[in-house]
């Protein structure tokens, strides 16, 4: 669990497995959803999620001017997938999305709207804490990309709720 005094190098692994968590969590919510819109805006988030991946492996590849793709390749798949953004663990997520049924696509918005809200946060007091310049900096951009989330998120809900 990143708690803000990590290297960069650790970090990005820290990030990388929170953001594959709740890349995870998004897929698993659509088979959970009964709503067509709402497993559309799952599988969305999901594919943000990917992108937060993406972004990570190659800024963990360029500090390490590491092309070779084939190590991190292994790595993401062993990487445990146990804790989501905000540093909620994933289990306590799938159980709440159990009692919860995503009945359409402004409930499937207001939970990940909660979820980008969370994770904004939790970058926000990494950065705050972040001993190294390099780590401070990662934060601070996974703080900008939760935030772009979440204005799209809302715009999507203010036009589902105008429906």
């Amino acid at each position: 669990m990143l708690t803000g005094k990590e290297d960069l190098l650790q970090a990005l692994v820290e990030a990388y497995i929170m953001e594959k968590g709740t890349k995870e969590f998004y897929a698993q919510a659509v088979s959970k959803s009964n709503a067509a819109e709402a497993k559309k805006s799952f599988a969305d988030l999901a594919a943000w999620e990917n992108k937060h991946m993406i972004y990570i492996q190659s800024l963990y590849q360029s500090i390490l001017d590491d092309r070779e793709l084939d190590e991190f390749s292994a790595f993401s798949k062993k990487a445990p997938a146990a804790i989501a953004e905000g540093g909620m663990p994933v289990k306590d997520l799938e159980k709440r999305i159990e009692k919860y049924t995503v009945q359409n696509e402004g409930d499937a918005l207001s939970l990940a709207i909660g979820i980008e809200a969370k994770a904004y946060n939790f970058y926000k007091g990494l950065a705050a804490k972040a001993r190294d310049d390099q780590a401070k900096v990662i934060f601070e951009e996974m703080m900008a990309q939760e935030t772009k989330h979440m204005e799209q998120l809302n715009a999507m809900k203010k036009k589902v709720a105008a429906k």
